[in-house]
């Protein structure tokens, strides 16, 4: 069973299990998501892809498909108008990682890449008319090469997200103390191409009232996409209104606008109706991002007894022909543990592939593949226990900014790791613990991931009704957002979450952040205690201002709100009335309040080092007559700050570790040398976790508040879970084999050969 610290006196609604407000919306089908909205006189509209991956479009011929029944248009680079190139702005405003618009050039880049739209009254009829398009090309052999050299990049490169120095992070001379050490490990470790596949493709639906561009998308980010938008049709900020009310996940693959959506605002704009475009699942894995293959080299040198001295990382990543995502693998590796002398860098690769993109635990989760990894390796050829080897090597300070960390726990994650699973009990010897004749293999791994803030804002409400009613234009990606700010407005006013309205997911409302980095919550949480203290304040003032109001005569200081009634401090709550009588005996429809919240992660000049930490055990079982390998438990253990609801963030960290043991023994996207097309593009093909592959997950949270995030010291934990689990599983699988699986996915050939 997983649990969580937690006091059962505890009253307060939030370190409570909580179920999700918007739970029975979804499961009755109420909540509604992008592609289930209607418009009058709404009509469909499907991509043409490119049927190659590298040359030029030399021509289309669009006749047939313009004379099937049904259909409006079909646009392409000649008729569909002008779709301007939007610029990137500080602090996570204005971004697309494909930056170039549809239909921009001739030039095809990668297999899918979208040359037409056909717009017509029914689905049906716009895939009809699509798939009659006929395209000539001028053809060229695509780059789709597994193996990855570094080009030879400047030294510093400018990303999607600013300018990357790619000598990451030094100190010391990692290459002599490496070359001196009495005990090396040299080995290279790769992962695949991976791509999102959240359940609920990605759709748009576009319409315009005049100059006004109205969009239901299936966005991570309704802010940012308003503001791209904004510029690619050169329209005013606020003529753009992004809702995304539900979303069936998104992995990071809905983080950012992909060619899709304003194409659908660019169709709208055309034919003079509302427009719906569904990605189909095969351009899921063409055109709207993937996690980029990495191939990296970690050389650690340590003494005879475990202290580490060397630590090198070099890693390179795919990335499309035009775009710059950094897949940032080292951004763990500097402080994750005491080494002296360190180096980290990174190469690029170009590859006729779409464009790369944030995946949960972008960079880190595939970097932390390779250096916990290692670190196994480190351990085994040390014959030291590997729980003992990485509390050994301890920091006291974050060593590569040579500043304290605001909250780390990481010794305790491993030893209360360690006891619930039953580590003691490890033999050590490769194939040596059995049990109902099967072959056990038990292994472990460190996990980080960043923490801070975006930028945020909120309005919060109390209305004459008793009902609470709290706003913010960040979005509800399934991890729990609406039933977190319900939580947080309750521990403010008292009032029960039934009487609690959360309005989330549309850029009209006060801008709110991206749901990504797992900074969602930490951000929203200052911005929203800010606006409940200024409604409560406007409360206040009322209560001593209004005649008949029974606190007449007494200051704002003298009275406080708890359990929804306003009262006299030195009273209590017993002799208070309930604030919505204050209101109507004012006359009041609601007294609201605004608050703001500055971005605080990334910050270039920091005063402690933010991050969180954990780690995963993990068993697998293994029977060699059948070559069958299965994930058989699996113990995480998460210092992640305070946990505003254990139960939401349970599932976070089991739902990670489940996308883990696909991360390990089953996700990869294979593209075609001959065409450069995505060869397994379907959920027939593209193997990922199902229940029958996902064994019992037990999570245990510490739940240190860190104060240096936000007043209640929480922390976001929706990657973090998948930091680590791989190598975890590997680790195990080594254990019962006798077999070090450095690339990614496990196979039964790697364990039968």
């Amino acid at each position: 069973m997983a649990t969580s610290q937690q006091s059962p006196a505890n009253s307060s609604p939030l370190g409570r299990d909580t179920l999700r407000i918007d739970g029975p919306r979804k499961v009755t089908g109420l909540a509604k998501y992008s592609s289930d909205f209607q418009f009058p006189g709404m009509l469909y509209a499907v991509p043409v892809g490119a049927t190659i991956a590298n040359g030029k479009l030399l021509s289309l011929d669009t006749a047939a498909a313009e004379k099937m029944p049904g259909v409006r248009a079909v646009l392409h680079r000649g008729n569909i108008g002008k779709i301007f190139r939007s610029t990137p702005a500080p602090g996570f405003d204005r971004v697309t990682l494909e930056r170039r618009p549809p239909f921009e050039d001739d030039t095809i880049r990668y297999w899918g890449q979208y040359i037409a739209l056909a717009v017509a009254d029914t689905f049906e009829s716009a895939k009809a008319a699509a798939d009659a398009v006929r395209a000539k090309y001028s053809k060229e052999t695509p780059n789709v090469e597994a193996r990855l050299e570094a080009e030879n990049d400047p030294d510093v490169i400018l990303a999607a997200y600013g300018p990357v120095e790619r000598l990451q992070s030094h100190r010391g001379d990692a290459a002599t103390t490496f070359d001196k050490a009495e005990v090396k490990v040299d080995e290279t470790y790769v992962t695949p191409a991976e791509t999102h596949n959240p359940i609920e493709l990605h759709s748009t639906v576009a319409l315009w009232d005049g100059p006004i561009l109205k969009l239901y998308d299936s966005t991570q980010g309704v802010v940012n996409l308003r503001s791209v938008l904004a510029q690619m049709f050169g329209l005013p900020k606020e003529n753009v209104r992004v809702i995304a009310k539900f979303l069936g996940s998104g992995f990071g693959g809905k983080l950012y606008p992909w060619a899709h959506v304003p194409l659908a605002a660019a169709a709208a704009r055309q034919v003079g109706k509302p427009v719906k475009l569904v990605v189909s699942r095969k351009m899921m894995f063409e055109s709207v991002g993937h996690r980029a293959r990495t191939q990296q080299r970690v050389r650690i040198g340590a003494t005879r007894d475990g202290k580490l001295v060397s630590l090198q990382h070099d890693y390179i990543y795919h990335m499309s022909m035009l775009d710059a995502y950094h897949e940032d693998c080292g951004e763990a590796t500097p402080f994750h543990y005491s080494v002296p002398n360190l180096r980290v860098t990174f190469g690029r690769a170009r590859r006729n592939i779409g464009a790369t993109a944030d995946m949960r635990g972008p960079g880190a989760v595939p970097g932390l593949y390779a250096t916990e990894s290692a670190m196994n390796e480190m351990a085994e050829r040390l014959k030291m226990d590997p729980v003992q080897f990485r509390i050994l090597n301890e920091p006291k300070l974050d060593e590569s900014l040579n500043l304290p960390f605001s909250s780390r726990h990481y010794v305790e994650c491993l030893t209360v790791g360690a006891e619930k699973f039953g580590w003691s009990k490890r033999n050590p010897a490769v194939g040596s613990m059995k049990r109902d004749g099967l072959t056990l293999g038990w292994g472990m791994a460190g996990a980080a991931w960043i923490a801070g803030t975006f930028a945020a804002e909120a309005n919060f409400e109390l209305r004459d009704d008793g009902t609470v009613r709290v706003a913010c234009a960040t979005q509800d990606i399934g991890t729990g957002t609406y039933t977190i700010l319900a939580q947080l407005a309750s521990q403010k006013t008292g009032v029960p979450l039934n009487k609690i309205e959360v309005e989330l997911g549309d850029s009209a409302l006060p801008d709110g952040p991206i749901s990504g980095g797992s900074l969602a919550t930490s951000s929203v949480i200052p911005a929203v205690f800010k606006a409940a203290d200024q409604a409560v304040a406007s409360l206040m003032i009322s209560a001593v201002t209004t005649p008949g109001s029974p606190f007449l005569g007494h200051k704002t200081d003298d009275l406080a709100l708890e359990g929804g009634r306003v009262f006299v401090k030195a009273e209590g709550p017993a002799k208070g009335i309930p604030f919505e009588d204050l209101l109507r005996k004012g006359n009041a429809r609601l007294v609201t309040g605004n608050g703001k919240a500055e971005m605080t992660a990334f910050d270039p000049h920091p005063k402690v080092s933010k991050h969180s930490f954990g780690c995963h055990f993990a068993e697998v079982t293994w029977q060699p007559e059948t070559a069958r390998l299965r994930v058989g438990r699996v113990v995480s253990v998460m210092d992640a700050g305070h946990i505003l609801n254990p139960l939401t963030g349970r599932n976070q960290i089991q739902g990670a570790v489940v996308m883990g043991i696909g991360m390990a023994l089953f996700e990869e996207t294979t593209y075609d040398p001959q065409n450069g097309a995505p060869i397994n593009s379907s959920l027939a093909d593209y193997i990922v976790t199902v229940n029958a592959d996902a064994p019992p997950i037990d999570v245990h949270f510490l739940d240190y508040p860190d104060k240096e995030i936000n007043e209640l010291g929480a922390r976001g934990i929706g990657e973090i879970g998948l930091a680590g689990i791989a190598a975890a599983i590997t680790d195990a699988v080594h254990h019962a084999t006798g077999v070090r699986v450095r690339e990614l996915p496990v196979t039964i050939e790697d364990l039968i050969a």
